[in-house]
C-alpha cells in the first residue's frame, strides 16, 4: 500500500514572500485570477450540457416576458393545488375566478422582473420559483394541521413553533422535511454552476426602469381589482379569504397590511365626541370591597359543545358539568375571531375588548403592537379597583410572547408551565388541564384582596390523531364511517370530556374557598377537524360556547355575544365600570356609529396620539409582572461518593436549571424537592442558584444565591429575582 505523505507547510517561505510582496505581484495575482475565471466560464459554455441548452437559453431570452407569464401561471396553479390539497380544486379556482387567478399570477410575474439585473438569469428564475413553491408547501402543510393558512404573522412565531415541533411533526415527517430541504438546496447550488449566464450586456438602468414600471402597473391593477371587488382588503375569515383571493395576494396582504390603518375621521375632536369628553376613562364600581367577587376567566382550548354537531353521536354527554351550568347560569354562543387556530387572538379580544376586524389580515397583536408597548386590559381595569391580577397557562411562557404581553397589559403575575410540575399529558403530548386548578388557587392565595384570574387551557389542542390512541376511551363516537376521521373525533371528544371535568373540579375548588366568585368558561375556537357550517346546529363556524357561573345570585340572562364584548358584559352585570374600551361598550353598544367609533378608539389607544386620555396618561401601571408566584428555595445539599450532588429544596420543576459560579450545570429533575447534579462536585466558596428558564434560555425567575461553606449552603438574601420589579427588567438570556 502506498503511503500518504503530507507536505510540510513552508511557513518560512510564506513569510518571506509576504515580506517581499510588490504592487506588481498583487496586480499579477488578480490578472491570473480573472483569467482562471474566464477559462472556467469558457469551459462551462462549451460543455455538453451548455451546448444542449444554448438554443433554449436563446429562446428564453428572446421571449422572456412570455416565458415569465407562463411560468407565473404554472407556479400559481401549483401552489394553489398544494394549498387546496387538490389539483381539481385548483382548476376550479382558476376557471371559476379567472380574474383572481390572473391577478395573483401577475404578482408572481412581477417578481420575475428582477432577473434582468443579473447575468445568471436561469439561476435567479429558479430561486424565485423555489421561494414561491416553498410558500405553497408551507401553506399546504399548515392547512393539514390547522384551519388557519400560513401568513406573515406565523414567521413571527417561528421561534416559538420550534419548541412545539414534536406536536406537529412525527419522526417520518421530520426526516422528509430535512431530506427535502437538503435535496432542493443541492439542486439549487448545482444550477448555480450549470445554469449558464446571459452573454449579452446587462443594462441595469433599463432593467430598474422596467421593474419600476412593472410595480406601478401592478399597483394600478391592485386598485382596479379592489374597486371591482376582484379581491378585498378585509378578511372576515382568513381561511376563506385564501380560498377566494388566492395565496399570493393574501400572504402579501398579511405582510404589508398590518395593524390598524388611520381612519379618515381620526382627530382629537372625533375622539372627544365618542369618549364623552373623556368620561369613559373612569374607573368605578357600586360594589363595596367585601362584595367584590373574584373574577376568573377560563379559555378552553378548541372547546365547543359537541352536542352542537349534527353528523355524529356520542355514547354519553361529553360536557355534563358544563351542561348543568348552561341550564342554570347565563350562557349562549360565543363569537370568536378565528377558526381552528388563533388562540391568542381570542385572548386579545377578551382581555382588551378590541375587535380584530380592524386589524390587518392574519394579524396577531400579541406578536406585534402589544409585544412592544403597553395597553389597557381587563387586568389594568380591575387593578385600578384594587384587584390582584394573575394569568396562567399550562404551556410555555414565551409562546405568543405572552410573558411580555401580559406584563405590558397590567398583570401582576403569570404562571406558565415553567412553574408547574406537569405529570399528566394527552396522548399527543399536551399538558392536561387539571394541573391549572392548584396554581389558580395558589395565585389567589398570594393576595388578601379579591383577584382577577385569566387562565388559558391546553388539553384540547390539536393535532388529532387518525389512529386509535386511547385504548379504553371514556366516550365513543358513532355515525362517522371514515375510520381515520372517526378516530380523530373520538380523541377530541374525550379531550372535551377531560376539559369538562377540569371545569367541574375548578368550580368545586372555588366553592370551597367560600368567597364571592364569578367564573366565565368559553372556547377560543373550533377544533381543526374540517368542520363546515352545515355540520353545526348554529350553522356558523365562528361560534363556540360560553357560560358565566357564579355564587352571588346573578340573574340568568342567555344571549349570544362576541368575544370582544364579553368582559364589558360581565363587568356590567357586576356594576363595574372600569377600562376605557369596556366603558365604551357599556355606554355605546346600541348606538348607530358603535362599530365605526370603536375603530377610532382602538386606533387612538394603540397607534394614535391617545387623545382619549386628554392631558393624562394611559391608566396602566408600569410593567411590574412577576413570572410565577412562588420562590424556588434550596434547603440542603448532599454529596455522593460517585462525585454527583443532590440539591433539596422547594418549588423545583422540570424547567429548574442549576448554576454553579454562574455556569449552567448538567442536571436531572426528580421531583419538586430534589434535583440531581451528576457531574457537579461543589467546592468551598462556590455559589449556587436555581433559575426557572423558558425557551430561548429566557430567565423567568431566579432563586437567591447560596454559598457552599463547610458542606452546607448559606443563603444570600436579596440576590434572587426582585418581586417588586418586572421580570423583564431583570431577565438575561443565559448561554447553554
Amino acid at each position: 500500500m502506498k503511503k500518504i505523505q503530507l507536505k510540510r507547510p513552508d511557513i518560512k517561505g510564506a513569510f518571506h514572500r509576504l515580506k517581499h510582496l510588490k504592487k506588481e505581484d498583487i496586480a499579477e495575482y488578480w490578472r491570473a485570477r480573472k483569467e482562471r475565471r474566464q477559462r472556467i466560464l469558457e469551459e462551462r459554455r462549451n460543455s455538453a450540457f451548455a451546448r444542449r441548452m444554448q438554443p433554449v437559453y436563446r429562446w428564453m431570452n428572446r421571449l422572456s416576458l412570455l416565458f415569465h407569464a407562463l411560468l407565473a401561471c404554472l407556479i400559481n396553479f401549483a401552489i394553489e393545488a398544494i394549498s387546496r390539497h387538490s389539483a381539481i380544486r385548483a382548476w376550479e379556482y382558476m376557471t371559476e375566478t379567472p380574474l383572481v387567478f390572473l391577478y395573483n399570477a401577475f404578482m408572481i410575474f412581477m417578481t420575475f422582473s428582477v432577473v434582468y439585473l443579473f447575468k445568471r438569469r436561469v439561476f435567479v428564475r429558479i430561486i424565485i420559483s423555489v421561494l414561491w413553491m416553498v410558500l405553497g408547501v408551507c401553506n399546504g402543510y399548515m392547512l393539514i394541521k390547522r384551519v388557519t393558512p400560513f401568513n406573515a404573522q406565523d414567521l413571527k412565531v417561528a421561534t416559538d413553533a420550534v419548541s412545539l415541533i414534536n406536536n406537529y411533526f412525527n419522526g417520518f415527517e421530520l426526516v422528509m422535511v430535512v431530506v427535502g430541504i437538503g435535496a432542493v438546496t443541492v439542486w439549487v447550488v448545482s444550477m448555480w454552476r450549470r445554469g449558464g449566464q446571459y452573454n449579452g450586456k446587462v443594462h441595469r438602468i433599463r432593467a430598474l426602469a422596467g421593474i419600476a414600471a412593472c410595480a406601478a402597473l401592478y399597483a394600478v391593477a391592485t386598485d382596479a381589482a379592489i374597486d371591482e371587488r376582484v379581491v378585498s382588503t378585509y378578511f372576515g375569515n382568513i381561511a376563506f379569504a385564501y380560498e377566494d383571493y388566492g395565496l399570493p395576494y393574501c400572504f402579501m396582504a398579511s405582510v404589508f397590511n398590518t395593524g390598524i390603518n388611520e381612519p379618515n375621521e381620526y382627530n382629537e375632536k372625533s375622539i372627544a365626541r365618542l369618549s364623552d369628553n373623556g368620561s369613559i376613562v373612569k374607573s368605578e364600581t357600586g360594589l363595596k370591597d367585601s362584595k367584590k367577587p373574584n373574577i376568573i376567566f377560563v379559555q378552553l382550548e378548541s372547546y365547543f359543545d359537541v352536542a352542537e354537531s349534527e353528523f355524529f353521536t356520542t355514547s354519553k354527554d361529553a360536557s355534563p358539568n358544563l351542561r348543568k351550568m348552561y341550564e342554570n347560569f347565563s350562557s349562549g354562543y360565543f363569537k370568536v375571531p378565528s377558526v381552528g387556530a388563533g388562540t391568542a387572538n381570542t385572548e386579545f379580544e377578551v382581555l382588551t375588548g378590541m375587535n380584530l376586524r380592524y386589524f390587518g389580515p392574519g394579524e396577531y397583536p400579541y406578536k406585534t403592537v402589544l409585544k412592544e408597548r403597553q395597553s389597557e386590559s381587563a387586568a389594568s381595569a380591575l387593578s385600578a379597583l384594587g384587584y390582584g391580577t394573575h394569568a396562567l397557562h399550562n404551556n410555555g411562557g414565551n409562546f405568543y410572547s405572552r410573558a411580555k404581553v401580559f406584563d405590558h397589559i397590567g398583570f401582576d403575575s403569570y404562571t406558565s408551565k415553567e412553574f408547574m410540575n406537569i405529570l399528566q399529558f394527552t396522548e399527543n403530548g399536551w399538558a392536561k388541564d387539571d394541573i391549572l386548578i392548584q396554581h389558580i388557587m395558589e395565585s389567589m392565595d398570594t393576595t388578601e384582596q379579591q383577584d382577577f384570574v385569566f387562565c388559558v387551557s391546553l388539553q384540547g389542542h390539536g393535532d388529532y390523531p387518525e389512529e386509535k390512541v386511547i385504548e379504553n376511551p371514556e366516550i365513543t363516537v358513532e355515525g362517522i364511517e371514515d375510520e381515520a376521521l372517526k378516530n380523530r373525533w373520538e380523541y377530541y371528544v374525550n379531550q372535551v370530556y377531560g376539559m369538562d371535568e377540569f371545569a367541574g373540579n375548578l368550580v368545586k375548588a372555588v366553592e370551597e374557598r367560600n368567597e364571592p366568585s364569578v367564573i366565565v368558561f368559553y372556547g377560543d375556537h373550533l377544533p381543526t377537524l374540517g368542520l363546515k357550517a352545515e355540520d353545526l346546529k348554529g350553522r356558523y363556524l365562528y361560534n363556540t360556547n360560553y357560560v358565566i357561573w357564579d355564587n352571588i345570585g346573578l340573574k340568568k340572562e342567555d344571549r349570544n355575544i362576541p368575544a370582544y364584548q364579553i368582559m364589558a358584559d360581565v363587568f356590567e352585570r357586576l356594576d363595574i365600570h372600569a377600562g376605557t374600551v369596556f366603558n365604551y361598550h357599556q355606554g355605546r353598544r346600541k348606538t348607530k356609529d358603535y362599530l365605526k367609533d370603536l375603530e377610532l378608539l382602538q386606533y387612538d389607544i394603540l397607534y394614535g396620539k391617545q387623545y382619549v386620555y386628554g392631558d393624562g396618561e394611559m391608566p396602566v401601571k408600569e410593567p411590574h409582572m412577576m413570572m410565577g408566584v412562588r420562590d424556588v428555595t434550596v434547603t440542603d445539599v448532599m454529596e455522593h461518593l460517585d462525585g454527583s450532588t443532590s440539591l433539596y429544596g422547594e418549588n423545583f420543576t422540570g424547567n429548574s436549571k442549576v448554576f454553579v459560579n454562574e455556569e449552567r450545570q448538567k442536571s436531572t429533575f426528580l421531583n419538586n424537592t430534589r434535583i440531581e447534579l451528576p457531574e457537579t462536585n461543589l467546592k468551598e466558596g462556590d455559589t449556587v442558584s436555581v433559575i426557572q428558564m423558558g425557551s430561548s434560555n429566557t430567565v423567568f425567575r431566579a432563586s437567591n444565591k447560596y454559598i457552599y461553606q463547610e458542606g452546607k449552603l448559606v443563603v444570600q438574601e436579596g440576590t434572587g429575582t426582585d418581586i417588586t420589579k418586572s421580570w423583564q427588567e431583570q431577565a438575561q438570556p443565559e448561554e447553554n
